[in-house]
């Protein structure tokens, strides 16, 4: 009965309740959406961070980090390659070395980092292959075949095919210096390693470069990513003192503070969201219960009980609430779920998105039903605790007073 009362008073009062439900469905859907363009903007950056070049997991020289320099090398790598063959839990490892040296075409030089990998293992380790734009990716006997960034391209003004030359410093000290074909050019979307990156395989990098069974630091997969801490832990007590092995949380600190100041400020914007469509609705609620006092006063006139009346103003906010939230988190989900097969292009913000590391300026949302699930279960609670307070206070009222308020 109370519900068929509930719902002839929703349809009765027909202004009040398609602003009601547009209120609520609006801040659901904001809500819902917002958190997923917020989450998924963080996921681009970690996986642009993590899985593109950098690795879940790193093995240096202990000093290398302090000190980046050829005193610091992991002077033999046979024995790592060994000791992570015998551990488990790995997906695949692959060493590399990573020198700086100057580019040079007919019309510019560039100074780019110039990195030597085992192409086959870089296929899982890296996102280098997926990201190839022109060309061809490098193959284990390539001999004097580059693999460059297309910003790295663009500045020497090269070509797949054309040739360029380099020149650095070897492993050991010694001059180094050969021509090489572009065989191949990437784009990452992460600005800065595109505008200055090279890749060649490991055997000619060697030969050229005087780094026979030397590295600079080791990449590990592990079988499960989630439990790269841990991994790291095992291979650290494995690989001895001498050697560091720390997962992407311990070698990009710096990111991993940066997203967590990011949400603290995401979560602060969010709670005052929350605060202001409280009170909204709340402020709403009241003006809509109190104008229907003289109603709740002849209720209360012939028998109808205040725990009835409670019961009832709580049921049509409960239905409005459901309906408002269930239309909202779909309209949310919904953008979410496009957004993330499409993600949002901001036009006219390279320049800016430059600065934190990223080429294309494009940023996806995550679509996840448990997410969008909390929001809805969040602004329900929300649309329904608002209305506590109004529909206390006019059941405060005697019948009499209710009868004859204006």
């Amino acid at each position: 009965m109370f519900l068929k009362i509930a719902v002839k008073n929703i349809l009765a009062y027909k202004k009040r309740s398609i602003v009601t439900f547009l209120l609520t469905c609006f801040s659901t859907g904001l809500l819902v959406f917002s958190t997923a363009l917020s989450d998924g903007s963080h996921n681009k950056m970690i996986q642009n961070a993590v899985e593109i070049y950098h690795g879940y997991l790193q093995i240096t020289q202990k000093d290398f980090r302090k000190t980046p320099s050829y005193d610091n090398l992991i002077f033999d790598a046979r024995e790592i390659k060994k000791k992570l063959a015998s551990i488990d839990n790995i997906a695949v490892f692959g060493e590399r070395f990573e020198s700086f040296v100057l580019f040079s075409s007919r019309e510019k030089t560039v100074g780019a980092m110039f990195c030597g990998i085992e192409p086959d293992k870089e296929k899982k380790l890296s996102r280098l292959e997926k990201s190839l734009l022109k060309g061809q990716y490098l193959a284990a006997d390539d001999i004097a075949q580059v693999y460059m960034g297309n910003e790295l391209a663009k500045r020497l003004k090269v070509e797949v095919g054309d040739r360029l030359a380099f020149v650095g410093t070897g492993a050991d000290y010694s001059f180094a210096a050969d021509n090489l074909t572009v065989k191949g050019i990437f784009k990452t979307g992460l600005y800065d390693f595109d505008a200055g990156s090279a890749f060649v395989g490991k055997g000619y990098f060697d030969k050229i470069m005087a780094s026979e069974n030397y590295a600079t630091h080791f990449i590990v997969l592990p079988t499960s990513p989630g439990d790269a801490k841990e991994i790291a832990a095992v291979i650290g007590k494995e690989i001895g003192s001498n050697y560091e092995s720390l997962s992407w949380n311990d070698t990009m600190a710096s990111l991993v503070q940066a997203m967590e100041v990011d949400s603290i400020f995401g979560y602060i914007t969010l709670g005052i969201i929350f605060i202001v469509i409280f009170f909204v609705i709340m402020i709403y609620t009241w003006l809509t219960v109190f104008s229907r006092i003289r109603e709740i006063g002849v209720l209360r006139a012939v028998g109808t009980t205040p725990s009835q009346i409670f019961y009832l103003l709580i049921l049509e906010s409960f239905l409005i609430g459901l309906i408002s939230v269930v239309s909202g988190g779909l309209i949310g989900g919904a953008l979410s779920y496009y957004f993330h097969l499409h993600p949002i292009v901001y036009s006219g913000y390279e320049e800016q998105f430059r600065q934190y590391g990223l080429a294309a300026s494009e940023m996806p949302t995550i679509f996840s039903p448990l997410i969008i699930a909390r929001d809805m279960t969040i602004m329900f609670l929300l649309a329904v605790l608002s209305t506590l307070y109004p529909i206390l206070k006019v059941n405060r009222f005697k019948p009499v007073e209710a009868i004859h308020h204006v």
